[in-house]
């Protein structure tokens, strides 16, 4: 049985978990994402929820959804849209980005968070990235075809494209079976 101030301790402890944690991203990318959807939703109180999803569907999947990184985006009983946090690769690292659609599935904006390489960072310039605006379920992008390149940053690029293409795909197939 624990004492009394053994209780408390464990109480805090746990606050400050659940405090630091937040969805389970790091606390300087959640600001960045909350600052993200603020902005583009031009909206400050808002409720970002995790979305249930079968561990069944989730295998049939290209991108894997978890309460860590896809979240239903709410104003009141108003649905907004959704977001997506992940990582993909550069040539030695990973950079975090985020991508947030509306609540027909379109991209609606999409982000570099933490660009941790010393080349190749330009992926995260609002010129590159609005490619993807409008983009929606059954789209399909490609560095190949049509989404430009970045002299320099071939492999950010290429992770960044493919990374959309399988949240595209993954949109897809969420909404054919009516998850979304």
């Amino acid at each position: 049985m624990l004492t009394m101030k053994q209780s408390i301790g464990v109480f805090f402890a746990a606050a400050a978990t659940m405090l630091l944690c937040g969805f389970g991203l790091p606390g300087k990318v959640e600001k960045k994402v909350i600052k993200e959807i603020e902005k583009v939703f031009q909206i400050e109180n808002f409720s970002m929820s995790a979305l249930p999803m079968t561990a069944e569907l989730n295998t049939t999947l290209p991108v894997k959804l978890t309460s860590d990184n896809f979240f239903k985006l709410t104003e009141g009983t108003t649905l907004l849209g959704y977001a997506f946090v992940d990582q993909a690769s550069s040539k030695t690292a990973k950079f975090d980005y985020l991508v947030i659609l509306d609540a027909n599935l379109k991209i609606k904006h999409s982000k570099v968070l933490v660009y941790r390489e010393e080349y190749g960072g330009e992926i995260g310039s609002k010129r590159w990235l609005k490619q993807f605006i409008g983009k929606t379920v059954g789209d399909r992008v490609s560095n190949k075809t049509n989404i430009d390149g970045i002299a320099g940053a071939t492999i950010s690029v290429r992770s960044m494209t493919n990374a959309i293409d399988d949240l595209l795909q993954t949109m897809t197939i969420l909404q054919a079976n009516k998850v979304l």
